[in-house]
């Protein structure tokens, strides 16, 4: 059995995950979820502290002992934090799994990362290749909500649009290296906002890795669960 610590992107709610986890608890494992912080200031370190502490409780007295082997999942804005998680946390990391995810390079900032890797330019080309318009308006439905059941969509949407702290668009990624940990990365090839080219060629610059293409957009955990769950466990280190 193993245990996925599952780290929600710029919504940062627990809640992101809640049809994920019946699909992974139903093939046997375990499954960490937390809301984050989401006060203005809240930081890298205050995000990070926040999956440890998860890890901690749910390892009890034994503090994360048990758990192993485990798995750290981190959607979208999560890559920035999840490295930092994985020097921290009280049990060693199996695996780092990255799910549609940005990925960092040292002293990058996560309002710098947009301009940095094209980001726009490849989510207007894709729009305008599947008919959508050149430089189609961000909405929140259309970009992330448009595979997602309708029933679930609105039960995301029915308390408002969250957004993350502030200071986390500032504040340059410490890390020197990217962690000595396993690391795969899956990207939804109906990703309207990280289009899977994009993503392909990032994460081959930025990681020496190729993607591993799953189906859904960007919002998978919702979209296609038992997919996802199919994908996460066809792991070499589990």
């Amino acid at each position: 059995m193993a245990t996925f610590t599952l780290v929600p992107g710029a919504d940062g709610r627990a809640w992101f995950w809640h049809r994920l986890v019946p699909e992974l608890r139903a093939r046997g494992h375990e499954a960490i979820i937390m809301d984050l912080p989401s006060e203005a200031s809240a930081g890298l370190d205050e995000i990070a502290d926040a999956v440890v502490a998860a890890v901690t409780a749910a390892g009890g007295e034994g503090a994360g002992r048990g758990l192993e082997p485990l798995v750290l999942v981190a959607q979208s804005l999560a890559g920035f934090s999840a490295p930092l998680v994985c020097e921290r946390l009280p049990v060693p990391v199996a695996e780092l799994v990255l799910l549609n995810a940005m990925v960092p390079v040292p002293g990058e900032t996560a309002g710098q990362w947009w301009e940095n890797t094209g980001q726009a330019k490849a989510r207007s080309d894709l729009a305008e290749a599947t008919g959508r318009g050149r430089v189609p308006a961000f909405d929140v439905r259309t970009d992330f909500f448009h595979d997602v059941p309708p029933e679930v969509t609105k039960e995301a949407l029915s308390g408002g649009a969250s957004a993350p702290p502030e200071a986390l668009f500032g504040q340059p990624w410490p890390l020197a290296t990217w962690p000595d940990v396993p690391t795969r990365f899956l990207q939804g090839r109906e990703d309207r906002f990280f289009p899977l080219e994009f993503q392909r060629r990032v994460v081959r610059e930025r990681l020496g890795l190729d993607v591993e293409e799953i189906p859904g957009g960007h919002l998978a955990a919702l979209s296609r669960p038992r997919e996802l769950a199919d994908h996460l466990l066809r792991s070499p280190h589990l």
